[in-house]
């Protein structure tokens, strides 16, 4: 039996008004929000179409927009960061602490004096939303949600350039992704501003007007570095258009040109210069569940007695991370022709974030949409890949104890249980292809 897309949307509905029902209480409504996530996921996996997408995008991403913070308060530094830049502070070589005030007293210790690893038009747009908000963390998170929802608009636009007649299960496995819900809307996070751009402008290059896609994909590499992957996609799309010899060659070329140009003007704009470069090496925080950094403090931790052997050990295994995403995009260099250039950059994408010495949950979200859109046979495997992921952080964004990952058990429990009384006689099913 095929779900009523009527049941999935108020149930998807229902557990996000639980999710921000649940965040509104803190720790003691932990309940809430592992319930709330149970029938978001379960009505995105409920099978049948959902002839009105973008209302039950709507319905599922508006009750997260008067959540506080989700899953992660880095937030607060892209408003410090916007406070600081409206301030005359340099955000590349300071870090929140020397702002003060109420948001930065916000951010985590740990990220008090980091500088900013983010390019000019992730500053210039959180520069914008302070000059409305001021130093008001409450309206500034609007703010900064309102623009992660714009973001994922121009993914729900650029879409039918991507992926044609399929555009429907796509839309559904990207936008309305949980994951992509709760970390980009309810997080707050640039990445949704950046794949926008990225995905804006592969769909601009796809649509014949390669220099815009140029142009866009540069402005979301402006917001963060790994979007510039995405040049060398637009640059396979130019050239299988280009007449006469070594079209590769001068579509490389004029991407290079336009791109540095672009560069230039939007950071010229912003007016925050080209201190994010430098910034790009900011540490990532020990802790992290990243591949390579478990190995590395694995492999440390050897060294009992040895405090650079430790260091080296560390060093290598990110090094090697470096050298296993070279390989990948080696690879996917070599036999482009044969899987194209969305497929590519969501496999280079997805090897980046793999092999990265940080890794957070939403980062998988970089390569979701063009591997979703170029490979269809990937798509199960990103839903499955979605819902492992989904439930993994604390609302709050810290570590979990043991009581609170049995309240975030009982929590999905209550709400699966909730999903099979509203769902009766239906199964949950799949994702439709």
């Amino acid at each position: 039996m095929r779900g009523d897309h009527r049941v999935a949307t108020a149930t998807g509905c229902a557990g996000s008004v639980l999710i921000t029902l649940g965040a509104l209480l803190g720790r003691p409504g932990l309940v809430h929000v592992y319930a709330g996530l149970a029938l978001l996921l379960l009505a995105w996996w409920w099978p049948g179409e959902l002839p009105r997408p973008w209302l039950t995008f709507a319905l599922w991403a508006g009750p997260l927009l008067i959540a506080p913070p989700l899953f992660s308060r880095d937030v607060y530094s892209y408003l410090a960061q916007g406070l600081m830049a409206g301030n005359g502070l340099d955000v590349h070589t300071r870090g929140p602490a020397a702002l003060g005030g109420p948001v930065a007293a916000r951010v985590p210790e740990i990220w008090q004096d980091t500088p900013s690893p983010y390019g000019p038009v992730s500053l210039l747009v959180s520069r914008l939303v302070t000059e409305v908000t001021g130093s008001e963390p409450i309206a500034g998170v609007l703010g900064l949600r309102l623009t992660a929802v714009a973001g994922l608009v121009l993914i729900g636009l650029g879409l039918p350039a991507l992926a044609g007649p399929a555009v429907e299960p796509v839309f559904r496995l990207v936008v309305l992704n949980p994951l992509v819900l709760i970390h980009l809307v309810g997080g707050a996070h640039n990445d949704a501003l950046m794949v926008g751009l990225l995905v804006a402008g592969l769909a601009a290059a796809l649509r014949r007007r390669p220099v815009l896609g140029v142009v866009l994909v540069t402005a979301g590499a402006l917001v963060k570095a790994p979007a510039a992957l995405g040049l060398a996609a637009v640059a396979l799309i130019w050239a299988a258009r280009l007449p006469g010899r070594w079209p590769e060659l001068r579509a490389i070329t004029a991407t290079g040109l336009v791109a540095a140009a672009a560069t230039v003007v939007i950071t010229a704009i912003s007016g925050t210069g080209y201190g994010w470069i430098a910034a790009l090496s900011t540490p990532v925080s020990p802790g992290n569940w990243a591949p390579v950094a478990v190995l590395g403090r694995w492999t440390a931790g050897t060294f009992t007695h040895d405090d650079v052997g430790a260091s080296l050990a560390v060093d290598l295994w990110r090094w090697a991370g470096l050298l296993a995403t070279l390989v990948v995009a080696g690879l996917v260099w070599t036999y482009r022709n044969r899987v194209g250039p969305l497929t590519g950059l969501g496999l280079v994408l997805l090897a980046a974030v793999a092999f990265a010495p940080a890794f957070r949950p939403w980062y998988m979200i970089w390569g979701l949409v063009p591997l979703a859109a170029g490979l269809p046979a990937a798509r199960r495997w990103l839903a499955l890949l979605s819902i492992a992921l989904t439930p993994v952080v604390l609302p709050d964004g810290f570590a979990a104890d043991l009581p609170e990952v049995l309240a975030a058990v009982l929590g999905v429990l209550l709400g699966t249980a909730v999903f099979a009384l509203a769902t009766t006689p239906g199964v949950p099913g799949k994702v439709p292809r």
